[in-house]
C-alpha cells in the first residue's frame, strides 16, 4: 500500500491507547486499541502505532499527518510527579500561592484541606520592582536582586522557574529582563513568563497558570522528545502535532514550551470528534458523551462550535455524583473546551461505604490491574464487571475476542464486595451499580445543559468511548434527549477527533475600559498586534497565507462584576456600531447563562482575544455501501440481558455491527457488538444505520 498518504491519530487514555489510521486516497479507516502503559505512556503510543501500521499494511514513511492526544501533563500534576520548580514575583507578594483564593468548594465542610501549592514557600522568591495597572514603572527592577535569586536557584538545583510580576500583563518589560538575567547566569534554566503564558489581569490566576506551565515543562518536554525519538526509529517522518485543550493542535516544540495549553488534550479530542461526526449529518446543537475506562465526560456544542471556557481547574478530586467542584484545584486561565468530568468509567470501582451505602467511583481500576473480569489481578468489582453480569457484554467477544472476560470472577467480586454486605442478590447488586453510575452521569449531563440554560430536549447526543454506547440510550431516555448518534468504532472516536481539527493558537490581552467611552482605535490596534503574532506563529508552523483565519472576541461584564462573558466581534473594521452589537449580544448571553440581564446597566470591556487558526485538510471518510443483505443477516445470536423496564432478564437479539448496512433497522431490546465497543438499544427504541455506518437511535413511534 506504499505511495498513499495516511493520517494517523493516537490518543493515550487512562485504560487504553487508541489509534485511527485514515487512507487519504480512499478514506478507508483502520483502528487499533492497546492497553495503556501508565508507567511510560510512550510505550503504549508506539504499540498503538505499530498495531495500526501492521493491520493496514502501511509503510511508516507514508504517514503524512500525525496528531497525538495525551493526559501526561494532567497526570504529572495529579500524581505530584513534577520536578523542583521556583516562583519569582514582586516584592511583598511571595505568599500569593499560599493565600490563593478565599473561597471554598464546600462551604460547610470542616474537613476540607486546600491542595498544597505546587511551589513550596521556600522556593518563592521576591524581587524589588513595581508597575502600576497601566504598566507604568513605579519602582525600577533591582537587577542585582535577580542575580542573587539565580545563585539561590543554582544552590537548590532548580531547573524550572515561573516568573509572575505584578501587572506584568500590562507591561512585560520587567518579566522579560528577569528572564534575560536568569538565562545569562544559567542558560539551561527553563523559564515561564506570565506575560507570555497568560497576559491577563487577576494576579493569582495568572500566577497559577504560569506555575503550572513551569512545573510540567520538563515532564512534557522529555515525554515529547521520547515520542519523537521513537517515531524517528520507526521511520515516521511526519511532524508530530499535539492536541490542545481548546480543540486545536500545535506543533510539538510549541507544546513543549507551553504545555499548560494541553492539560485537557485527550478529552478535547472527543468533543471535536463528536462535532465532526454530527456535523456531517446536519446536527449543530449537541451533547458530546465520552465514557472510557476511567471517567465519563460531557461537553456542549452549540451552533457547530464547542463551548470554551477559561474557568478550569486541574488537580481537584471528583466528588461522587458531582464531578469537579470549583475552588478545589489549581486554576488555569487558558481556553479549555468546557467539559464536565465524573469518575464513572468502565473501570470505576463499586464499593460499600461505612454507612452501608453502595457507591461507584471515583477511584478506578485503570489499565493495570483493570476490572476483575480482565483476570489481571483486580480485586474490586467495577462497572464493566456489572455490565458483564447483566448480560450486556459478551465474555467471548471483548476487543473482538482478543481478550476473554471472566464472568465467574466478575460475579464473585460483586457478590462478595457488594451483594452480601447489602443483603442483595447478585442481579440486584449489579443493577444497582449500573443505576448509580447512570445517576452520576445524568448529573454531569444536567450540569452541562440545564444548569447552563440549555434544554436537553433540543439537543442530539453523540456517544463514544469504549463504554459510552453501553449506557447512552438509557441516559437519553432519562434526560429526554430525542436523538442519539453512535459512530462506527466508538471506542476510538477520540483518536478520530485528532485528525479533524486545525492548528490553533489563542492570544489575549487585558485592557479595562467603559463600553460607552471605548478607545476604538486602541482596540483595533490591539487586535492587529495579536493577529500579527498569530500570523508569525502559524507561518513558522508551515501554514500558508490562504489557510490562516482569525477570530476576534471580547470579554465583557457589568460594572462591579467579578466575572466576564465572552462574545465574538467582527474580524475587521470594528466601529461604534459593531461594538454596540457586541454589547447587545452580551446582555442576551448573560440572560441565557444566568437567567437575568440588565440592559440599562453600564458595561465595561475587560479582555480582548484573538484565535489564530491554520486550516489543515480533513481526511476524506468512506461511505459504506449496501450489499443487499437484510438486518437478520447481521443477527448472530440471542442472549439473556437484564432490562429493568422489561421486568428483568430478556432473551435479546445480538447483532454484529460490521454486518449492518445502510437502511438496516435494529429494534430494541437489542445488543450490537463490535471490536471496540458494545451498543445497547433499550426497549421502545430503534437503531437505524446511515450511509456512513452511524447508528441513529431514537424512540419508536407508537404503532
Amino acid at each position: 500500500m506504499t505511495g498513499n498518504q495516511f493520517h494517523l491519530g493516537i490518543d493515550v487514555g487512562g485504560t487504553f491507547t487508541d489509534a485511527v489510521l485514515i487512507d487519504g486516497d480512499t478514506g478507508r479507516i483502520e483502528t487499533a486499541k492497546v492497553p495503556s502503559t501508565p508507567a511510560d505512556p510512550s510505550i503504549g503510543f508506539m504499540a498503538a502505532l505499530e498495531r495500526a501500521l501492521e493491520q493496514s499494511g502501511a509503510d511508516p514513511r507514508d504517514i503524512a499527518h500525525l496528531v497525538h492526544g495525551t493526559t501526561v501533563a494532567t497526570n504529572s500534576l495529579i500524581e505530584g510527579k513534577t520536578p523542583k520548580t521556583a516562583f519569582v514575583t514582586t516584592e511583598g507578594f511571595g505568599d500569593m500561592l499560599e493565600i490563593a483564593r478565599q473561597v471554598r468548594p464546600s462551604l460547610y465542610d470542616i474537613h476540607f484541606e486546600k491542595l498544597r501549592p505546587l511551589v513550596p514557600r521556600d522556593l518563592c522568591y521576591e524581587v524589588p520592582e513595581r508597575l502600576d495597572a497601566r504598566g507604568g514603572v513605579l519602582k525600577p527592577l533591582d537587577e542585582d536582586a535577580v542575580r542573587e535569586i539565580s545563585d539561590a536557584l543554582r544552590t537548590r538545583d532548580v531547573r524550572s522557574v515561573a516568573v509572575c510580576l505584578l501587572h506584568g500583563y500590562a507591561n512585560p518589560a520587567h518579566e522579560e529582563r528577569v528572564a534575560e538575567i536568569l538565562r545569562e547566569e544559567d542558560p539551561d534554566l527553563l523559564i515561564s513568563l506570565s506575560s507570555t503564558v497568560c497576559p491577563e489581569f487577576r494576579e493569582y490566576f495568572r500566577a497559577s497558570t504560569c506555575v503550572i506551565n513551569a512545573c510540567i515543562i520538563p515532564v512534557v518536554g522529555r515525554y515529547l522528545a521520547g515520542i519523537e525519538a521513537g517515531l524517528s526509529r520507526a521511520g515516521v517522518g511526519a511532524e508530530l502535532l499535539v492536541m490542545q485543550s481548546n480543540g486545536g493542535v500545535l506543533t510539538a516544540p510549541q507544546a513543549a514550551s507551553k504545555p499548560v495549553f494541553m492539560v485537557e488534550s485527550g478529552p478535547a479530542a472527543g468533543v471535536v470528534s463528536a462535532n465532526f461526526i454530527a456535523g456531517r449529518l446536519g446536527h449543530t446543537d449537541l451533547i458530546s458523551f465520552d465514557m472510557g475506562g476511567t471517567t465519563a465526560k460531557a461537553g456542549l456544542i452549540l451552533d457547530g462550535r464547542p463551548r470554551v471556557t477559561k474557568e478550569y481547574e486541574v488537580g481537584a478530586q471528583a466528588q461522587p455524583g458531582q464531578g469537579m467542584t470549583r475552588a478545589a484545584g489549581y486554576p488555569i486561565r487558558t481556553p479549555v473546551i468546557d467539559l464536565v468530568e465524573v469518575g464513572a468509567g468502565g473501570g470505576s470501582l463499586a464499593w460499600v461505604d461505612p454507612g452501608g451505602g453502595l457507591r461507584v467511583g471515583p477511584r478506578s481500576a485503570g489499565a493495570d490491574p483493570g476490572p476483575m473480569c480482565y483476570g489481571k489481578g483486580g480485586t474490586e468489582p467495577t462497572i464493566t464487571d456489572a455490565n458483564l453480569v447483566l448480560g450486556r457484554l459478551n465474555p467471548d467477544y471483548f476487543l473482538g475476542g482478543e481478550m476473554a472476560l471472566d464472568l465467574d470472577a466478575a460475579a464473585a467480586g460483586i457478590r462478595e464486595r457488594c451483594a452480601k454486605p447489602l443483603g442483595l442478590d447478585l442481579t440486584a447488586a449489579a443493577h444497582g451499580i449500573i443505576e448509580i453510575a447512570n445517576a452520576t452521569m445524568i448529573n454531569a449531563l444536567r450540569l452541562v445543559t440545564v444548569r447552563r440554560g440549555n434544554d436537553p430536549r433540543d439537543l442530539t447526543m453523540v456517544a463514544f468511548g469504549g463504554a459510552g454506547p453501553l449506557h447512552a440510550n438509557r441516559l437519553c431516555e432519562e434526560m429526554r434527549i430525542p436523538a442519539l448518534i453512535v459512530p462506527p468504532s466508538p471506542g476510538t472516536a477520540s483518536a478520530l477527533g485528532l485528525l479533524v481539527t486545525d492548528l490553533r493558537h489563542e492570544f489575549s490581552r487585558t485592557r479595562l475600559m467603559s463600553a460607552e467611552a471605548a478607545d476604538l482605535g486602541g482596540v483595533r490596534a490591539l487586535f492587529e498586534t495579536m493577529e500579527e503574532e498569530g500570523r508569525r506563529t502559524l507561518r513558522h508552523e508551515g501554514a500558508a497565507h490562504e489557510q490562516v483565519e482569525f477570530r476576534r472576541g471580547i470579554e465583557l461584564r457589568y460594572v462591579g462584576q467579578s466575572s466576564e462573558v465572552a462574545v465574538t466581534c467582527p474580524g475587521e473594521g470594528l466601529d461604534a456600531g459593531a461594538l454596540a452589537d457586541a454589547v447587545r449580544r452580551f446582555h442576551l448571553e448573560h440572560e441565557r447563562a444566568y437567567g437575568h440581564g440588565y440592559p440599562e446597566q453600564p458595561v465595561e470591556l475587560v479582555n480582548f482575544t484573538v484565535t489564530a487558526i491554520g486550516r489543515i485538510p480533513r481526511p476524506r471518510l468512506q461511505r459504506i455501501g449496501s450489499n443487499g443483505t437484510s438486518v437478520e443477516d447481521a443477527r448472530t445470536d440471542t442472549r439473556r440481558v437484564f432490562f429493568p423496564d422489561a421486568g428483568g432478564f430478556v432473551e435479546t437479539a445480538i447483532y454484529d455491527r460490521v454486518r449492518l448496512r445502510p437502511g438496516h433497522v435494529v429494534v430494541g431490546p437489542a445488543v450490537i457488538e463490535e471490536v471496540d465497543s458494545t451498543t445497547v438499544v433499550q426497549p421502545g427504541y430503534r437503531a437505524a444505520v446511515d450511509d456512513f455506518g452511524h447508528l441513529l437511535i431514537a424512540a419508536r413511534r407508537p404503532g
